[in-house]
């Protein structure tokens, strides 16, 4: 009959055997091998079971860190509790050229952790909607009255004083920063308006509200803010040993005698609206620059700030290259377009004595606008009639020296400075125009491939505009393009196109450009840049109170994979124990088998056994 044997580096006297036939005779072993084995059966079942959680947490967690951002953005959708005493509140005032929109922000406490930011998320009603809300007209409207200017905020603070906790108020920083609108306004009229802010908001509202918390800020400000936000929304500004992550080497400002660190490689981000363009993107590596002009420019386009609590502290370190280009959004590039075919056609008129364009028998051939679709130019009472050839590649040739670019190196839309891009270890994310150029009537919003994107936009140009208001009749397109978006479609291709590989010169084979309306099924706004920005000491005081309660904090200061690195440890110290005092008790026992037989063995030849020295 078989019969299978396990010993182990147990003792020889702790064999036992199971039988297929009986019982195993393990039932006949001592209370204390039976401790023993159970204690050696727990410990494997905790290793497996501790094994089994790490890998959990943090192996699956950062190999599907996109499943997990998706996690992440479900739970922003819950509504606000409000009754939660650890949450914390903050509200930033939008003062745009055509309205004011206010935005309420919340945070849990912070971790403890002074290497990560702040969890700032959008505050939710109970109806689960985002606690926003719009007026209009813009601020600049009062700016010949500005002791009317409290009186048309009111309404929104009243807004976001309903629904941040009475108990809050005082501790909730209020900030109010003013955009396009204001900054061309005389100096002295913006001054006027603030400080009507300054003076009344603090006598109606209990909001932490200081003399900087109200302000008009520059277009780099607002495209950093931009920037900060997106990367935030995507999980940039996290820390990860992950090597599915992507990550730059960066050359911290202000420390390049140090080395250089190595984190997450950050978006860059390309908007281009109806009346200008911004790009913004870090700038991992010192710069050099072709001139001391070109370094005197480079100042006012390049930003380095920290967004970490502690100053001294340089993984939040980032340097930005933000620039905007006014009259290169999508809609003021068609009026410059028509604006010099207007010109150039009048004048080739009265020169050569021809009527291009005067009748709508003899119109200009725009290779801009689909084929056979018909416009017209308004100037000086004077209509210039339009027919389109739907010529893509003459469009773009035509669109081209509204460029500017110069021969300098280093430069691109206007001759503006740019610094290198690393376009092997980059990403973009394109949105507005390049979403809508791309997405509402060629449907190929997304990853985009300048290969199929040139021959989408060729054979959308080349066809008839009769066949393309058929299919826009039928619903074939996106339901907020227009009979505009259709008309301009082949033009606003041909710029988006130039813009991004001639103007700021991304290579045809770029595959890294993501084009998007919203980042994770929400607009992201460049407010929540701002407030995170704004808020990053205040991590301070939560580890400072933290640190106050005792060391034991000091503890918890420490994050989840330390703790476990140092559970393992004193489990395997442990372990280590168990077998080297088993292994001890197998060399005690072979000792006693061994003395055991030589004293057989005396009795055997009749000789009187011998004695065993004891301890002194």
């Amino acid at each position: 009959m078989g019969r299978i044997s396990i010993s182990c580096l147990l003792p020889a006297s702790w064999h036992f055997s199971i039988s297929p036939v009986g019982c195993p005779r393990i039932l006949n072993t001592t209370l204390r091998q039976i401790v023993v084995i159970g204690i050696l059966a727990a410990a494997v079942s905790l290793l497996y079971y501790s094994l089994v959680v790490i890998r959990n947490k943090y192996g699956r967690a950062y190999r599907d860190k996109r499943f997990h951002r998706y996690l992440a953005r479900v739970t922003d959708t819950e509504a606000t509790d409000t009754n939660n005493p650890n949450l914390n509140y903050g509200i930033v005032v939008d003062c745009g050229s055509s309205g004011s929109r206010i935005f309420v922000y919340c945070w849990p406490r912070h971790n403890g952790n002074p290497h990560d930011l702040l969890d700032i998320k959008q505050m939710r009603d109970k109806t689960r909607k985002p606690v926003v809300m719009k007026i209009k007209p813009g601020i600049s409207e009062f700016a010949s009255s500005p002791e009317k200017v409290s009186d048309y905020i009111s309404p929104l603070l009243s807004f976001a004083a309903e629904h941040v906790p009475r108990a809050k108020h005082k501790e909730t920083p209020l900030y109010i920063l003013c955009t396009a609108g204001m900054r061309i306004l005389p100096e002295s009229q913006q001054k006027a308006i603030l400080e009507d802010l300054l003076t009344d908001i603090p006598v109606h509202f209990d909001f932490l509200f200081s003399d900087s918390h109200a302000e008009v800020i520059s277009g780099k400000q607002e495209g950093v803010y931009a920037w900060i936000g997106i990367n935030f929304v995507l999980g940039r500004f996290e820390h990860t040993d992950d090597e599915d992550e992507a990550i730059v080497e960066v050359h911290v400002p202000g420390s390049e005698n140090k080395e250089a660190i190595f984190r997450k490689r950050t978006v860059g981000i390309l908007d281009m609206g109806g009346v200008s363009t911004q790009i913004a993107y870090e700038v991992p590596k010192t710069v050099s620059f072709a001139s001391s002009q070109q370094e005197e420019v480079a100042k006012n386009l390049l930003a380095e700030f920290n967004l970490g609590c502690d100053a001294h502290q340089t993984e939040h370190v980032y340097r930005v290259y933000v620039a905007t280009f006014l009259g290169f959004g999508g809609n003021a590039a068609r009026q410059r377009y028509e604006d010099s075919l207007f010109t150039s056609t009048v004048l080739k008129n009265r020169l050569l004595g021809k009527q291009t364009g005067l009748t709508s028998d003899s119109p200009y051939l725009d290779p801009c606008l689909p084929l056979d679709a018909q416009d017209e130019i308004q100037q000086n009472g004077q209509i210039m009639y339009l027919r389109g050839t739907g010529d893509f590649n003459l469009c773009r040739e035509i669109i081209q020296p509204f460029m500017n670019k110069t021969n300098e190196t280093q430069t691109s839309l206007n001759g503006v400075y740019q610094p290198a891009v690393h376009f092997q270890n980059s990403e973009f994310y394109g949105f507005s125009e390049f979403y809508y150029c791309t997405e509402d009537v060629l449907r190929m919003g997304g990853d985009y491939n300048a290969a199929k994107f040139t021959k989408a936009a060729k054979d959308y140009c080349a066809t008839k505009w009769s066949v393309l208001r058929e299919r826009f009749d039928r619903g074939l397109y996106a339901s907020h393009a227009d009979l505009h978006r259709l008309k301009y479609q082949c033009f606003k291709s041909a710029w988006m196109y130039e813009v991004f590989h001639s103007g700021f010169s991304f290579p045809a084979s770029y595959s890294n450009l993501k084009t998007a309306l919203q980042v994770y099924d929400k607009e992201v706004q460049w407010t929540l840049g701002a407030i995170l920005y704004r808020t990053r000491f205040l991590p301070l005081r939560d580890i400072q109170q933290e640190n106050f309660r005792g060391s034991h904090s000091h503890w918890r200061s420490f994050s989840f994979v330390y703790n476990h690195y140092l559970f393992f440890v004193c489990f395997l110290i442990v372990l280590l124990s168990i077998l080297l005092y088993l292994l001890r008790l197998r060399r005690i026992h072979r000792r006693m088998l061994h003395n055991s037989s030589a004293t057989s063995l005396w009795i055997e030849e009749g000789l009187p056994p011998q004695k065993i020295a004891g301890p002194l």
